[in-house]
């Protein structure tokens, strides 16, 4: 039953619920007490949601002190910044094909395709994308990463059409038009936010006057809130827990707005910059909550307070630009790529949460995007390098490095059991690693 090329870091054990388990005879209950017990401490973890499963672009998995990274498969996967997502064996992105978003299952073990639907146009408007960007291609192909939980996928598309399709087939399970059904209100270059997944929830933004923020029932698609009147950016919203209340961090182009996510209650708001496009979502530390913007704006730190507006921190005009990619935070620390647009160029750094203060500075990564594993941070360059550093304030310290993909890197990386999933607008690959 397990593969013998896989290494010895995660082993990947089946629960009994899949066809070829059969038992033939009673078994002693301690012995399957201690199967399950095994198998729920060695079981592999999913990535179900563009950065990992809350969002913050951590994973929960380990990874060896000395590691290298091996190629498994590389596939075509024509257009697209969207990210992956992993569960039960299967890989989800978007691509672009026929000047249409598409969703794609892939064979996590393979790469082989196991089905596609069709979604909207991929016609993005003013040039497609970031007309300074090189090679630009009427935009590149889609940006939102989809969701899934293992029994169903849900595609948000840059039309604002949210989609639940059935993740062993792709049929569609249930769906939202929000531009039809919430008076819905698309931005420049369009939607770009992939739906958030909590518990049985699904959020997005998006929507009209009073019903600009939405939660749905996964199962069924029934409406559960809405409310709020502000336009959307880029950024993707992050769910966080913050003075032991749950809630849902939406950047908008007014600023920060959070919401409780049981009933959609305003929890705090504050103002924040906007210029031209927003598209690095909120960090949250404790109940720290850092944003940043290109384009001239810069970034901050707010303090909630347990008020309506929480504190500011520190805010760093034109300084510390997160251009589309996400920093993670670590022990005080925010780990990411910083600079506003800089092909090629931009570095990875490491900055103090608290005060702003850069740390180390790495330059050659370019507007990649990276996430954390265990005490490692696994990088994607824009150039399709995979890096692996160490997570460490003390000073930079690379690990491993391969020149893995073709095209433009401006997703980010995702990891289950024991393995990097990254792509490019022309391939995507599974790397595998090696102890």
């Amino acid at each position: 039953m397990f593969r013998s090329d896989r290494p010895a870091l995660i082993p990947r054990i089946r629960f009994p619920t899949e066809p070829w388990i059969t038992i033939m005879k009673p078994v002693c209950f301690t012995s399957l007490l201690c199967f399950f017990c095994l198998a729920q401490t060695a079981s592999a973890d999913s990535w179900p949601q563009y950065r990992g499963h809350s969002g913050d672009g951590k994973s929960t998995e380990t990874m060896p002190s000395t590691v290298k990274t091996k190629i498994l498969w590389k596939v075509p996967a024509p257009l697209g910044f969207s990210s992956f997502t992993v569960a039960d064996d299967r890989a989800f992105t978007l691509v672009g094909k026929e000047d249409h978003e598409v969703c794609v299952a892939l064979n996590a073990d393979t790469g082989a395709t196991i089905w596609e639907v069709t979604l909207g146009s991929s016609d993005y408007g003013h040039g497609g994308g970031d007309a300074g960007a090189p090679g630009n291609k009427g935009g590149d192909g889609p940006r939102a990463t989809p969701v899934t939980d293992g029994k169903n996928v849900y595609v948000y598309d840059a039309q604002l059409v949210l989609r639940c399709l059935d993740a062993a087939t792709g049929n569609e399970v249930w769906k939202h038009d929000i531009m039809a059904e919430f008076a819905g209100r698309n931005i420049k270059w369009f939607n770009a936010t992939s739906p958030v997944m909590d518990g049985d929830r699904i959020y997005v933004g998006g929507g009209g006057a009073g019903q600009s923020f939405l939660a749905f029932d996964k199962n069924d698609g029934a409406l559960q809130w809405s409310t709020g009147d502000d336009t959307i950016t880029h950024a993707t919203p992050q769910i966080a827990e913050i003075e032991g209340k749950k809630q849902i961090i939406f950047f908008t182009q007014s600023g920060l707005t959070s919401l409780d996510t049981q009933d959609g209650q305003l929890i705090w708001k504050t103002d924040f910059p906007f210029s031209v496009s927003t598209a690095a979502s909120p960090v949250v530390s404790d109940d720290l909550v850092y944003c940043s913007a290109g384009y001239g704006v810069g970034a901050g730190l707010f303090r909630v307070n347990g008020k309506q507006e929480p504190d500011e921190v520190w805010f760093k005009s034109n300084e510390l630009m997160n251009h589309w990619s996400t920093p993670l935070a670590r022990d005080g620390h925010l780990y990411g790529i910083f600079e506003f647009k800089k092909y090629g160029r931009a570095p990875l750094q490491c900055v103090d949460l608290a005060t702003g203060e850069i740390k180390w500075s790495e330059r050659g990564f370019g507007p990649g995007n990276c996430i954390l594993v265990d005490d490692r941070l696994v990088v994607l360059s824009d150039a399709g390098e995979v890096v692996i550093v160490e997570a460490n304030p003390n000073g930079y310290r690379e690990i491993s490095r391969q020149d893995v993909l073709e095209g433009k890197c401006w997703s980010t990386p995702a990891y289950s059991d024991g393995r990097i999933y990254v792509r490019s607008t022309q391939e995507a690959a599974c790397l595998q690693l090696i102890p």
